[in-house]
C-alpha cells in the first residue's frame, strides 16, 4: 500500500499544510502557462489544479512517474463575482482589502489529484471547496498598517488568514484550512481512497 506523492506546487502555506497531517511528499512546480477557459469561479479553479498536476505529471521521467499521486491546488478570492489576484504592489493592497473589510466573501480552492498505478493514469479526481469569510469593518489607518507589514503581497486577495489578518477576521463558514490554501481533510480522504497512504 502507498505511492510516493508529489505535490506540485511552490506554496509554502501548501508545503506545511501537508506536512502539518503526517503526509510525506515531494515537491515539483511546472512553470508551464496556465491559460484557463472557465468562467465560474470553482470552475477556474478546478482547471488550474488539473492543468498544475497534468504539467508536473508530464515532466516526470516514468521511473519518477511508477506509482504516484500528482497534487494540484488552486486557490482564489472572490468579491461580488470578480477574482481578487495577489496584489501588484502596497497600494493594490490597500485597494484590495479596503473592498473587502466589513463584508464578506467566497475563497475556493480547486483540488486536482491523479493517481498512476505502475506507469498508467488510473484515477483522477477533481473538486473545488468554498469558504466565505467575513472580514471585521477596518479603519484605513488599520489596512494601511497591515498593507506595510508586507504579507499581503504574495497572497491572492491581500492576506493571509493564518497570519497578521486573523485580528480582523469576524468568522468563516466552511473549511479554515482551504483559506490557508489547500482543504487538508479533504485532500487526506482522496488519497486514502486512492490507497496512496
Amino acid at each position: 500500500m502507498g505511492k510516493k506523492i508529489i505535490l506540485g506546487s511552490a506554496s509554502p502555506r501548501r508545503r506545511e499544510l501537508l506536512a502539518q497531517i503526517g503526509v510525506e511528499f515531494e515537491i515539483r512546480v511546472s512553470d508551464k502557462e496556465e491559460i484557463y477557459h472557465s468562467e465560474r469561479p470553482e470552475d477556474i479553479v478546478c482547471e488550474l489544479a488539473m492543468m498544475k498536476a497534468e504539467n508536473v505529471a508530464s515532466e516526470l521521467s516514468e521511473e519518477e512517474r511508477q506509482d504516484s499521486v500528482v497534487i494540484g491546488a488552486d486557490t482564489v478570492v472572490v468579491l461580488d463575482g470578480k477574482i481578487l489576484g495577489k496584489p501588484a504592489d502596497a497600494e493594490d493592497a490597500v485597494r484590495m482589502l479596503s473592498s473587502l473589510q466589513g463584508r464578506s466573501h467566497e475563497v475556493y480552492t480547486g483540488v486536482a489529484v491523479t493517481a498512476f498505478s505502475g506507469n498508467v493514469e488510473t484515477q483522477r479526481e477533481n473538486y473545488a471547496v468554498e469558504t466565505k469569510v467575513y472580514v471585521n469593518p477596518m479603519t484605513e489607518q488599520e489596512i494601511r498598517d497591515y498593507a506595510a507589514t508586507g504579507e499581503p503581497l504574495d497572497k491572492a486577495g491581500s492576506y493571509g488568514i493564518q497570519g497578521r489578518f486573523a485580528a480582523c477576521i469576524d468568522r468563516i463558514e466552511g473549511d479554515y484550512y482551504n483559506v490557508v490554501g489547500l482543504p487538508v481533510s479533504r485532500v487526506y480522504r482522496t488519497l486514502k481512497e486512492m490507497n496512496a497512504l
